[in-house]
């Protein structure tokens, strides 16, 4: 263990309460330059307590997720923005599946003004988003619903999600490798995320750039499956390479209060 002195300790308490933190935050609340934050999230990553980011760092881990909470508190205002982004190539009169996650809920919440739309999910907080709107049918996988996040997964959610074929599935991922691998960390809900992707006529991948470069344990699919990737910025030129080889969209949608 690292011996941290009196910042970077509150810098790792800050992450361990959000979930993440960013560089330019961190200089300013502690009147420093970007780069000597730069050198304090080296130095706590160089002792696996934190992992960078692309502007940040998050809480280090391989193997296990951040909490759900955490997560929707992780770059929310790129969230929004990339949901609006993804629901703007949703027509309405379409069929969708969306999966787990914090980013594809800001999907649903995009597209609550589109009509006569289906709606198949294993995402709990999707369906209670989405179910009050008349012109929105909301479906919802079956199976035992997980406690920490409201996923529904399963052999019965993938059997019921292997009865359709919607237009367009909208999916998450918690790590994107540089090699355009799509990352998880439960087997369970990758299974169901792999059989939505089966059973889709595009895919639609929604992640912030937090997500690229990041490390997760089990492999969802890869990015030459998708046909569109919604983001906030994409810096990586090897992801963007990966992206062209496969005819893969990439739409770029910052917040709007962001400067570059």
């Amino acid at each position: 263990m690292p011996v941290l002195n009196d910042r970077q300790n509150t810098i790792l308490s800050l992450a361990r309460a959000s979930g993440h933190v960013d560089v330019e935050d961190l200089a300013l609340r502690f009147n420093v330059t970007p780069q000597t934050i730069r050198r304090d999230l080296n130095a706590l990553c160089s002792g696996n307590l934190l992992a960078r980011t692309h502007g940040g760092a998050v809480i280090s881990s391989s193997v296990e997720n951040l909490s759900y909470e955490a997560r929707r508190q992780i770059a929310a205002p790129a969230k929004r923005a990339i949901g609006a982004a993804a629901a703007a190539l949703i027509s309405d009169n379409s069929s969708l599946f969306i999966t787990i996650g914090t980013t594809t809920e800001e999907v649903a919440r995009a597209i609550t003004a589109h009509r006569d739309l289906l709606v198949i999910t294993n995402n709990i907080n999707v369906a209670l988003r989405l179910y009050p709107f008349p012109a929105i049918r909301v479906m919802v996988a079956g199976g035992q619903v997980r406690h920490s996040d409201g996923a529904v997964v399963g052999p019965a959610a993938v059997d019921m999600i292997r009865q359709f074929k919607v237009d367009t599935a909208v999916i998450g991922a918690s790590a994107i490798d540089e090699d355009g691998s799509l990352l998880d960390f439960d087997p369970l809900e990758v299974t169901v995320a792999r059989a939505i992707m089966d059973n889709a006529r595009r895919v639609i991948l929604v992640c912030d750039r937090s997500k690229v470069g990041r490390v997760a344990p089990v492999r969802l699919g890869h990015l030459s499956q998708v046909s569109a990737f919604v983001t906030d910025h994409l810096s990586s030129d090897r992801l963007r390479a990966v992206c062209a080889t496969h005819g893969v969209r990439v739409v770029e949608a910052p917040p709007e209060n962001e400067n570059r």
